[in-house]
């Protein structure tokens, strides 16, 4: 016998890349709508096939071990180099090409016959190995029979959410306390990985990453979503560009949804009250500005934060009249003129009574409701402008910025309204 002679295998992949030659040597301006569409249909039918027949190969050679061919430590180690896919995608495409070939029969034949693409196995090996070893195996073969027919019509994002629930379908009387059991490892897991980063690139901007179990996950996302709203980010929108537009379509928002959500954070940041936070060293976490009585009435001078950050100016003076934060006011010999009172900041009833009177945002062609909005002096409290119902207003967010942005002008229409242009 020839131990030379190459295996049937071997002609199956050459005929597959000469058809392949041929298809790509063909023309296809004269392939209609309805014939592209098919073609594109039974090619990824045929990918789902090669696919599978790699993954019957890449089982095959964990068996005999072709790693030991060039010394790698693992098939999946051999597989990244050899073929230069990611390590990480390396080791799921072996870990799920092995359990197939194993115990999965039924996925077995729907990766031959093209029925489930790479993805769908992954997903479906990896619900099917969250069941544990005391599920009994005939359940385990009703589950697996049941997410590959409902590969038909669900792709891998569905059929995770279905493989979770898979028992309730095919076993309901352990379905529930399988959950129970699944959720509560995957919290504990969760638990265990929680981190954030933070740092400082010197530029004016800190970057950051996280990891959090995903039901605190969701409602940091709603808490964001509620303060992104597309028709919210739209009055920002405007107002980042001087005045806001009266023919604006306020269900449009052209910008990113991550960059909505950053603006969400950092504004969720400003609305987080000290009340709300632990105390730290008998202070809480109150943040205090510090600038010279100038800036405060409009100079140029920068401001400091007691975490030793600068500020701008207009910064400075915003958040001295609408956060709960304290300034503190220093006189030309730097002693201490003012620390800012609490009474700087309109109080609940005072916030009440502007909703009513105001219904909302006060500037020109801003509808944003009341609960969007902050109390804005109209007489600057930096300039000893008194905190009062009558010489108060209510600004959306991006307004209120805009009003103490020094690049902006302030006019009060005849309305009432103030208008925000830029400075030539």
């Amino acid at each position: 016998m020839n131990e030379t002679a190459l295996h049937p295998l071997a002609g199956v992949v050459a005929r597959v890349h000469g058809d392949l030659d041929d298809g790509f040597e063909l023309g296809l301006l004269t392939l209609g709508p309805a014939e592209t569409g098919a073609a594109i249909v039974e090619l990824e039918r045929a990918a789902n096939r090669l696919a599978a027949l790699q993954s019957r190969l890449l089982a095959h050679a964990a068996a005999v071990r072709v790693e030991d061919t060039t010394g790698a430590p693992s098939t999946a180690v051999w597989f990244a180099n050899a073929t230069r896919v990611t390590r990480a995608e390396a080791h799921r495409r072996v870990r799920t090409a092995v359990a197939t070939e194993e115990r999965y029969d039924a996925l077995a034949a729907a990766g031959t016959s093209g029925a489930v693409s790479p993805g769908q196995a992954e997903v479906i090996v990896r619900a099917l190995g969250d069941l544990g070893d005391e599920v009994e195996s005939a359940v385990r073969v009703d589950a697996e029979r049941a997410l590959v027919g409902f590969a038909a019509e669900h792709d891998a994002k569905d059929l995770r959410v279905l493989g979770r629930r898979i028992l309730d379908i095919v076993a309901p009387a352990v379905g529930e306390a399988h959950e129970a059991e699944l959720l509560a490892r995957e919290e504990r897991g969760a638990a265990a990985k929680v981190r954030l980063t933070m740092r400082e690139d010197g530029h004016g901007c800190v970057h950051g990453k996280f990891t959090m179990p995903e039901m605190h996950g969701a409602m940091f996302a709603k808490m964001l979503d509620a303060i992104a709203s597309p028709r919210r980010s739209h009055l920002r929108n405007d107002a980042a560009h001087g005045a806001a537009d009266d023919t604006a379509d306020d269900t449009v928002d052209a910008r990113p949804a991550w960059e909505r959500r950053g603006q969400a954070f950092v504004e969720l940041i400003e609305r987080m009250r000290d009340a709300d936070l632990p105390d730290a060293a008998g202070a809480g976490a109150t943040v205090v500005i510090t600038m010279q009585v100038d800036t405060l009435t409009g100079g140029l001078a920068a401001a400091s934060l007691d975490t030793g950050h600068r500020i701008s100016p207009g910064e400075a003076r915003r958040l001295a009249c609408s956060a709960d934060l304290v300034p503190a006011v220093l006189g030309t010999k730097s002693e201490v003129l003012d620390l800012g009172r609490t009474a700087r900041l309109h109080s609940k009833p005072q916030r009440i009574a502007m909703m009513l009177r105001d219904g909302g945002c006060t500037a020109d062609g801003c509808d944003a409701p009341p609960h969007w909005c902050e109390a804005h002096h109209d007489d600057p409290w930096s300039r000893g402008g008194r905190t009062s119902v009558e010489r108060g207003r209510l600004l959306c967010w991006r307004h209120h910025r805009v009003a103490h942005d020094p690049t902006y002008l302030t006019e009060t229409l005849g309305t009432g309204k103030l208008r925000f242009t830029r400075r030539n």
